[in-house]
């Protein structure tokens, strides 16, 4: 299966090449987004694409940012992609990875809602007993559901670099209390209901990041990704237990094999095996059925 490591849309000037969407200017009002078969592991972008992912990327995020509208506006535009990419060979060849959007203000801090003890979460709880430091009730297991969901903001980092985990005061302090407090109770709000549906489709969402934005009005619109196997812990019900890291339908399968390496988590990355690869784009696929079927 051939795989997109980058979009290269030459009609349009590229504004910014992310970790795996690469963003075109449109006009003054809007922009084309292409999420690309890139793959970030540990904020590294590895040099091997995973096929199908930027497809089912942009899939997962159209149905979640439809079936989530009536908690927040999204940055989905009216216009459609011919509109904005005239050139019919570029369109045709990006058209399953293309979205375009509104232009906002992003803000600049990401938006993590966790509602499973896992990850790097589950190594702070161990020693200290918190998470982002939020104390959590003692005698906890690995992957065990919390009493309830929390919210452990971040600022945003450049390619390359490291996110930082913040508290909800320094979040105050970088974007507003009124603001912090709107978009943390909207996050743990689309976070309650996604995982609430995603169950019965047989998914627990572990934990998962959103991003949001604002238009020339003050709106708070959702952008970027929403609830995908990239910005998401999905997890299988049928094989979930505490006490042990379950198997998963995103990115971990790559994660847990780094983990096997000698690596010191800064780029380059490692080329991924093919066995890794095409495991890792079955899962994604997977995923996309299940929450759509």
């Amino acid at each position: 299966m051939k795989a997109m490591l980058n979009a290269n849309v030459k009609s349009l000037k590229l504004l910014h090449s992310g970790k795996v969407r690469d963003m075109y200017e449109v006009d003054d009002d809007h922009i084309l987004i292409v999420t690309t078969d890139r793959l970030s592991a540990f904020d590294v972008v590895l040099p091997t694409p995973i096929p199908e992912k930027g497809s089912v990327l942009n899939a997962v995020s159209d149905f979640w940012f439809d079936k989530l509208s009536h908690i927040v506006a999204s940055h989905v535009s009216d216009m459609s992609l011919a509109e904005a990419l005239p050139d019919a060979e570029e369109r045709e060849r990006v058209a399953s990875h293309a979205i375009v959007v509104k232009r906002l203000k992003p803000l600049p801090i990401e938006a993590i809602v966790r509602g499973y003890l896992i990850g790097s979460g589950w190594k702070e709880y161990q020693k200290q007993g918190s998470v982002c430091g939020i104390d959590l009730p003692t005698g906890l297991e690995l992957a065990e559901q919390l009493p309830k969901p929390i919210f452990t903001p971040s600022t945003k980092a450049d390619v390359g670099l490291h996110d930082e985990n913040i508290n909800f005061e320094s979040m105050c302090d970088i974007i507003g209390h009124d603001l912090a407090k709107q978009v943390r109770d909207v996050s743990l709000t689309l976070y309650k209901e996604a995982a609430a549906f995603a169950l019965e489709k047989g998914i627990i969402i572990a934990d998962t990041k959103f991003e949001f934005g604002l238009d020339d009005d003050g709106t708070l619109c959702l952008i970027d990704e929403v609830l995908t196997p990239d910005s998401s812990r999905f997890w299988p019900v049928s094989e979930y237990q505490k006490g042990m890291s379950p198997p998963s339908f995103d990115k971990q399968i790559v994660r847990d094999w780094l983990e096997t390496l000698d690596w010191n988590k800064q780029a380059p990355g490692p080329e991924l095996p093919d066995a890794i690869k095409n495991k890792t784009s079955e899962k994604y696929q997977e995923a996309l059925r299940r929450l759509t079927s």
